[in-house]
């Protein structure tokens, strides 16, 4: 394959006004036994002499058990938060001055997340709500996407007219509406971003009037000097309280820098903003990418710490320079819900974290939200909120400030797919894209199209990507046998292992739109897929390498595949040549249960070597698979995407679609 293109180092509301969104609540996993609240029911509101008064009866119990219920009315309003072991399910709604219409709507909310709304019996426009409205009374909206990865394309996602489009309406609701962002806005994306070393994503960014983004690990997909030229093209700012005072001095761009917090001030509130980058992001990145140079020209590498400290830090700072509430976005994520817990690096951060209004997450590709009950640590309940990646839906959180004080917060996640009723009848999305997104988007696409819509194959069902959890970051999956099947043949080696996280769309790929309509792209197959597909599906520019392992290290690597924060990570295993079982109940490094060769030879923890092909990324330590490869014995070949794309030809040459690949056991969970 003979085209050049760029090489990237690394891995890997419920709105009841009709002009506004209709937004639903995604159903977060169930155990067996465990669930999210029930709905509640008989919602009644009436008119009190300084609010809203509504009415409601709780649904049954379940497990785990309603901390408490939200009451709201949909952008721009004012909710409310009430215990569940306060008496009487009664509640005064505050009522702020300029609130659009609406009808108030009330959730129970759990560890878990939010019970569907119950919208009330009686609705209400502007102008009944400003007869009971005060100026005591603020409402702060933030809008806050996640793993955006460069899908600036309308289609499956949002893309940039469409998101231009939805912010822009969301603001007429609310005066202080602040747009944030959770990291990983670039990296790991499809060509239209990716062949123009992300600036497309980065204008696209500053066009929707994104105000303040954190960092994640695929910010640092590309060297330093990449970040620093991020960092000066954008508008918004750049936040990150956890990378220390040295190595935040050399995130910056003339007079552009990133900080550990800034503070807004839109419709008369102070909304702090607190950003964090997952410590892993040393592992997630190719090595080098976060080394720079100090002023004596000594070789350094950028920090990032784990824990609260800083972002605890960074919060009270921001409290004390007048912040009025104070929101704090973490590239950590929510994995699942099991045991009647809420489970993952971000859960887990977030219950440390002290004096936040509203944390929001991101890096594991899931859909969450719930409310943290009031502690000591935090006066308040604090909201917790999550996307999924690429675009496909963003969260919209109304907080009420009385007198002040943060008396309540509600959440709506607002999906590109969002269907067209709800309960209290038929609400439409904003469809109408925005004509300088739309305008910033072409000019790009016009570039790429005569060289990526050449189609390469065809395939004969989708390649499948994603789910809750993710297919190819927690077991066997498709595209991974497939590609890790073609690697041990070409390179003739015992075993191949490729990192599930390095998949990056389906295939044919969903963020991929050709210009050529005359494509078979959905259906029963065959479908035709391009080498736009290719590149968004592999989008991190990898070498193939093989190298030799040893059977102990064949062990330790599989442990580390399946550790971690299972089932949300990128490292887990793909593979050829073996079959493997793991048990994730156990504790990390001790999960791998049983390891042999295909022909069910066990494959033992001893020196005995093997011939391995994986990727030039892993075999340095990448995703964590660190000593276990041999780099000394590694020998690197062409790109991977070179192979793959070949692979395609060759069958297209031979008149062959290619065939999706049947699951066959090779990767088992167990217990």
């Amino acid at each position: 394959m003979n085209i050049k293109f760029s090489k990237i180092l690394g891995l890997g509301s419920i709105a009841l006004a009709t002009s506004l969104l209709v937004s639903l609540l995604v159903p977060t996993a169930q155990a067996a036994t465990y669930s999210l609240p029930n709905a509640p029911t008989s919602v009644t509101s009436k008119f009190g002499s300084t609010g809203i008064v509504v009415r409601w009866t709780p649904a049954d119990d379940v497990t785990p058990a309603v901390t408490g219920y939200v009451v709201s009315a949909g952008a721009g309003s004012c909710p409310v938060f009430v215990p569940a072991k306060k008496r009487g399910n009664i509640v005064l709604m505050p009522v702020v001055v300029g609130q659009p219409a609406g009808t108030p709507v009330v959730q129970a909310v759990n560890a878990y997340g939010f019970s569907k709304p119950t919208a009330s019996t009686t609705s209400y426009t502007a102008a009944q709500l400003a007869k009971v409205a005060s100026s005591s009374n603020k409402n702060v909206q933030l809008l806050q996407l996640s793993d955006l990865h460069g899908a600036i394309e309308v289609g499956n996602s949002f893309g940039t007219a469409l998101l231009a489009s939805n912010w822009d309406a969301d603001r007429k609701a609310s005066a202080a509406t602040v747009a944030l962002s959770s990291g990983d806005n670039i990296g790991a994306a499809p060509p239209i971003s990716t062949e123009f070393e992300e600036m497309s994503t980065i204008e696209s960014l500053n066009l929707i009037k994104l105000d303040v983004s954190a960092f994640g690990n695929h910010e640092h997909d590309r060297n330093l000097e990449h970040v620093q030229k991020v960092i000066g093209a954008s508008t918004f700012q750049w936040v990150t309280a956890n990378y220390g005072d040295e190595s935040l001095k050399v995130l910056k761009s003339g007079t552009k820098e990133a900080k550990a917090y800034t503070i807004i001030e839109r419709g008369g509130v102070k909304i702090g903003v607190v950003g964090a980058n997952t410590p892993e992001t040393i592992e997630q990145v190719f090595p080098g990418n976060l080394d720079y140079k100090d002023s004596a020209g000594a070789k350094k590498t950028i920090q990032i710490e784990p824990g609260v400290a800083g972002i605890n830090k960074a919060v009270a700072e921001a409290r004390a320079a007048g912040a009025e509430v104070v929101a704090v976005l973490i590239h950590q994520g929510w994995t699942e819900n099991s045991d009647g817990v809420a489970k993952g690096l971000y859960n887990n951060l977030a219950a440390e974290i002290k004096g936040a209004d509203a944390i929001y997450g991101g890096h594991s590709h899931q859909t969450f939200s719930t409310l943290i009950p009031s502690t000591a640590r935090n006066a308040t309940p604090v909201l917790l909120g999550q996307t999924r990646n690429a675009g496909v839906e963003y969260t919209r959180s109304q907080i009420c400030l009385k007198a002040g004080k943060v008396v309540g917060s509600s959440l709506q996640h607002v999906l590109k797919a969002a269907a067209p009723t709800i309960n209290t009848g038929v609400v439409s999305t904003v469809t109408t894209q925005d004509t300088a997104g739309a305008a910033l988007v072409k000019k790009y696409k016009d570039q790429l199209t005569g060289k990526l819509d050449v189609k390469i194959g065809q395939v004969s069902a989708v390649f499948p990507r994603g789910g809750t959890p993710a297919v190819e970051r927690s077991g066997e999956n498709p595209m991974g046998n497939y590609i890790a099947d073609l690697l041990r043949a070409k390179y003739k080696t015992d075993i191949a292992i490729t990192n599930g996280g390095g998949i990056r769309d389906t295939f044919p790929a969903k963020t991929y739109i050709p210009a050529n309509t005359a494509l078979v792209r959905t259906g029963s197959g065959p479908l035709d897929v391009t080498l736009g597909d290719a590149l968004t599906v592999y989008p991190f520019g990898n070498q193939v390498a093989t190298t030799v392992v040893t059977g102990t290290n064949l062990w330790k690597a599989l442990e580390n595949g399946v550790g971690g924060n299972y089932p949300a990570d990128g490292r887990f295993p793909q593979v050829s040549g073996i079959k493997f079982s793991f048990d994730s109940s156990k504790p990390v490094g001790s999960r791998i249960v049983e390891v042999t060769k295909l022909d069910g030879t066990a494959i033992a923890k001893d020196s005995k070597e093997y011939t391995l092909t994986t990727l030039d990324f892993i075999i340095y330590g990448g995703d964590g698979y660190l000593e276990v490869f041999s780099p000394a014995k590694a020998k690197v070949y062409g790109a991977l995407l070179d192979v793959f794309v070949d692979a395609l030809k060759a069958d297209m040459a031979a008149g062959k679609v290619t065939q999706l690949p049947v699951l066959d056991g090779r990767v088992k969970k167990v217990g």
